[in-house]
C-alpha cells in the first residue's frame, strides 16, 4: 500500500505544481503539462510490455527494485538542471514505475487466502487514494512554499522508506505465472476479461471528460477562485479515501460484483449530479463528493474482479487494466478538451454521464451467474 502511495505521488506530482515547474524551468504551463501527457503514453504502453518482460522475476526483487528506481529518479528530478532533463528522467521513472501497481496486486493474491484476496487487493490499492487525497495536496503545499525540487525530494524519501520496509517484510521466493504470447491470447479469448477491461475504459473516459478541466470549468460556470477549486479537489480525494476504505471492509462479505455495482452507481450519481447542477457551486461540490466515493473504489474492484477471473494471470490482466485506464484518460481528456475549446461547458457533464452509465450497464451484465453462462456458451 505504501508502495502504491509512492507510485501515485510520482505519477501525479506535476499536476500539483505546474506553476512552480513553469516558473523555475522557464517554460510555459502548457509545456510543463506535457510531463503528464507524455507520462500517460509511457504508462499506457509500458504496463503490458513490462508485465511480459518481467513475469519470470521473483516478486520481492521485482517490487523492491521498482521502488528503488522510483526513489532514485525522484531524487534525480530534484536536481534536474532544466526541463529537458526532467522530462527524460520522468519518462525513465514511469517506464519502470508502471510495474508496481499491477505486480503488487498480483503479489497480494499470492500471499493471502482466497477468502481474503478481495479486501487485501483493495487495501493495497488504497495507496493510490492516499496519493490523491493527501499526497497531491502536500505536494502542492511543499512546492508552493519551498519549490518543486523539495517536493520531489520528499517523494524520494518516502520511496526509500517504502523500499526498505517492503524488502524487510515481503516473503522471498514468490513467483507468478510466466507471461508469454499464449497468456495474451488466453486473456483475449476470455469474455469476462474483455468486459471488465471495457468497464475500466468507459469509467475513466467519462470521468476525465470533466476531471481534466474541473478547475477551469468551475471558474467559468460558477466564478470559483483558487481556494474554492482547492476545496472541491480536497472533497474528491477525501471521499475517494472513504469510499475505498468502505469497499475494503465490505468486499469479502458482499462480493466484488455487488460492491462494484454500488460504487459505480455512486460514481454515476456524482457525475450526473455535476451535469444537472452545473452553475451552482455548492451543488457541484456536493456532486464531486459523491463522485469521489466511487472513483477509486470502482478501479480497485476492477482489479479484484480481474484477479478472480483469471488468478494465474493476475499480473498480466491487471497490467492490461492499468493500460486501458490510461487509454480512458486520453479519450476522456481529448473529448473534454474539444468541448471546452468550443465553450460547450454544460455538455461535458452529460457526455461524462453517458460514458459512466454505459459502464454501469456493463457491470450489471457481468453478474457472476450470467458471466458463467457466457463463458460456457463461448466454450
Amino acid at each position: 500500500m505504501l508502495g502504491n502511495l509512492v507510485t501515485g505521488c510520482s505519477v501525479l506530482a506535476p499536476a500539483g505544481m505546474l506553476t512552480e515547474l513553469s516558473d523555475s524551468l522557464g517554460v510555459t504551463i502548457r509545456t510543463a503539462g506535457l510531463l503528464i501527457t507524455f507520462g500517460a503514453i509511457v504508462l499506457c504502453v509500458g504496463s503490458p510490455v513490462t508485465a511480459w518482460l518481467t513475469s519470470r522475476f521473483e516478486r520481492r526483487l521485482l517490487l523492491t527494485t521498482t521502488l528503488l528506481v522510483l526513489a532514485l529518479t525522484n531524487a534525480a528530478s530534484a536536481i534536474a538542471p532544466d526541463y529537458d532533463s526532467l522530462l527524460i528522467i520522468r519518462l525513465a521513472m514511469l517506464a519502470i514505475g508502471v510495474l508496481f501497481t499491477p505486480q503488487a496486486a498480483g503479489t497480494a493474491a499470492l500471499i493471502v487466502p482466497v477468502e481474503k484476496r478481495g479486501s487485501t487487493i483493495a487495501y493495497v490499492f488504497l495507496g493510490w487514494s492516499l496519493a490523491a487525497a493527501i499526497g497531491l495536496p502536500l505536494i502542492t503545499f511543499i512546492a508552493s512554499r519551498y519549490g518543486f525540487r523539495t517536493a520531489y525530494g520528499a517523494i524520494a524519501l518516502a520511496g526509500f522508506v517504502s523500499f526498505a520496509l517492503l524488502w524487510w517484510r515481503l516473503p522471498g521466493g514468490l513467483q507468478g505465472a510466466p507471461v508469454d504470447l499464449r497468456t495474451w491470447i488466453d486473456l483475449g479469448r476470455n469474455p469476462m476479461i474483455i468486459l471488465l477491461l471495457s468497464i475500466t475504459t468507459l469509467q475513466m473516459s467519462g470521468q476525465f471528460v470533466v476531471f481534466t478541466f474541473m478547475g477551469p470549468l468551475l471558474t467559468k460556470l460558477t466564478g470559483a477562485g483558487a481556494d474554492a477549486i482547492g476545496i472541491v479537489f480536497a472533497l474528491y480525494g477525501i471521499c475517494g479515501f472513504i469510499g475505498i476504505a468502505v469497499a475494503t471492509r465490505i468486499v469479502d462479505s458482499w462480493g466484488a460484483w455487488k460492491t462494484s455495482v454500488l460504487f459505480t452507481g455512486l460514481l454515476l450519481a456524482g457525475v450526473a449530479g455535476w451535469a444537472l447542477s452545473a452553475g451552482e457551486y455548492a451543488l457541484m461540490a456536493g456532486s464531486v463528493a459523491v463522485w469521489g466515493l466511487g472513483f477509486a473504489s470502482t478501479n480497485s474492484m476492477q482489479q479484484v474482479r480481474l484477479v478472480g477471473a483469471a488468478p494465474a494471470f493476475a499480473s498480466a490482466s491487471v497490467s492490461l487494466n492499468t493500460s486501458v485506464l490510461y487509454i480512458g484518460q486520453a479519450v476522456g481528456s481529448a473529448i473534454g478538451g474539444l468541448l471546452f475549446a468550443r465553450e460547450w461547458l454544460y455538455s461535458a457533464g452529460y457526455v461524462a454521464t453517458a460514458f459512466v452509465a454505459l459502464a454501469l450497464a456493463v457491470v450489471i451484465v457481468t453478474r457472476p451467474r450470467q458471466a458463467a453462462r457466457a463463458a460456457a456458451a463461448a466454450e
